[in-house]
């Protein structure tokens, strides 16, 4: 049940097609029918039956308590399927096009497994050599896998092969037709990177005696490069399309929030009525089954219940997701009708626990990993949490509201002269709230805006 109320609505789609699979009882669809199974059971057990009485699970063999849908003869055979070129593949063949002996392309081969996914060469060319010496039996310098490794870095995309930034950048420059921007630019990453990465555009200015005008042409030209040239190339087996599928669907019909939990994809589930019956049937002629009617009857009541459980457990998560998205829709109906952020009240985890009365682990498993559809956008239920801050008037206001406030500070900023922390703290201070500076760093990590010096342009 637990694991069942963790998962998405996508996961449970396969994880309840696994099921159906794995238990023959269990079937698609409603069932309108009276469950004679559960009658069935609930009868014997008042007149003191127990499965016990006919055999005991430790002296059956385990291949009779499971069952193979592969019948006699049948070939399994594995459907291939259309895969594309990966990253590594793709630089191997670009070998046979450069003029390698033998020694050559075994060490190139073994340049190319060690280049990572964006296309650097991070390991070290001495530790390369050592494993070239003690798993190829190939004694080779520094220098030989170097001029190696200039080979490699001519191939496609441009930039592949590098041992840092800096050279990435300055092999995909050499790479362009040259001009008076581009020349400009490896300069700079050459003589001046350090100060390039901490934008002391003052600095790099004074080096090379130039005006603000070409550095700023410079610099659109290095911001033209690909600072990870290997997820340039389109690898069909790694990088696959994330698609959101909302839990729940929340509509306003005239300013009345309905909530509605999205079923499209999860089947209905019943006892298949075969096993049902042949369950009933034997426990009525108990007294006249044979030993493989008895182990029969202990396969097919293992599965019976497995089936009844799972069902159950499939409504009871049901439930207590549709209790948890109702208590928070309610606790956040002002936020909910117009989607304005400024209206989000701060609300955790216990808040909601104490309206549905659930445990908090319990509260934190629905919020993980579920979405919801609003008419203002998919939203993740993590979203919808946050802590509480008061401002000068004492009213208490939501961090994601602070949040929103600071990002359009920096939004509405001078580039030239980015606020700082500090300064952020003012504004926020001026307008309310009452936050320290280091609060404001953290949400302005939390928001993934850098700081004040790398958000500087010219």
């Amino acid at each position: 049940m637990i694991k069942l109320l963790e998962i998405p609505n996508m996961e449970l789609d396969q994880r309840i097609k696994e099921e159906l699979e794995e238990n023959p009882t269990l079937d698609e669809g409603t069932d309108n029918e009276p469950d004679e199974y559960s009658e069935s059971l609930q009868r014997e057990e008042e007149k003191g039956f127990s499965i016990d009485e006919y055999s005991n699970t430790e002296d059956i063999p385990s291949y009779k308590l499971h069952i193979s849908n592969v019948s006699h003869g049948e070939i399994k055979a594995d459907i291939p399927f259309s895969a594309g070129t990966s990253f590594h593949e793709f630089l191997y063949n670009q070998l046979g096009m450069h003029s390698l002996d033998k020694r050559q392309k075994t060490i190139a081969q073994y340049i190319i497994g060690n280049i990572d996914e964006d296309g650097y060469l991070r390991r070290p060319v001495a530790s390369i050599a050592d494993d070239l010496a003690f798993k190829q039996n190939l004694e080779c310098s520094e220098e030989e896998i170097m001029e190696v490794v200039k080979i490699i870095q001519k191939f496609d995309p441009p930039g592949i092969g590098a041992q840092n930034l800096q050279e990435c950048l300055l092999i995909q420059l050499k790479s362009k037709k040259s001009s008076e921007q581009t020349r400009l630019a490896e300069k700079i990453l050459y003589r001046t990177f350090d100060e390039f990465a901490k934008k002391h555009y003052d600095k790099i200015m004074a080096r090379f005696n130039i005006s603000e005008e070409q550095l700023k042409e410079a610099i659109a030209e290095i911001l033209k490069l690909n600072p990870k040239p290997g997820g340039a190339y389109s690898d069909q087996q790694s990088k696959t399309a994330q698609h959101v599928i909302p839990d729940f669907i929340l509509e306003n019909l005239d300013g009345e929030l309905v909530l509605m939990m999205n079923m499209k994809n999860v089947p209905e589930l019943r006892v298949n009525r075969t096993y049902a019956d042949m369950f009933n049937t034997y426990t009525t002629h108990k007294e006249k089954l044979s030993q493989n009617d008895k182990d029969t009857l202990s396969f097919v009541k293992q599965k019976l219940d497995s089936a009844r459980w799972f069902i159950d457990a499939i409504k009871q998560r049901q439930n207590t997701l549709m209790n948890t998205m109702q208590a928070i829709v309610n606790y956040q109906k002002e936020y909910f009708q117009d989607g304005d952020e400024t209206r989000l009240v701060p609300m955790i985890l216990k808040d909601i626990a104490d309206k549905t009365g659930l445990d908090i682990s319990t509260i934190s498993r629905v919020a993980n990993s579920k979405y919801i559809q609003t008419q203002f956008g998919v939203l993740p239920l993590k979203s919808l949490f946050s802590e509480g801050m008061q401002t000068d008037s004492g009213e208490e206001v939501s961090s994601r509201e602070i949040k929103s406030i600071l990002q359009e500070c920096v939004q509405a900023e001078n580039k030239r002269k980015p606020l700082t922390d500090d300064q952020l703290a003012v504004i926020l201070k001026e307008k309310g709230y009452l936050i320290a500076r280091r609060t404001v760093a953290k949400y302005r990590e939390q928001l993934n805006i850098p700081v004040a010096r790398l958000r500087k342009e010219l």
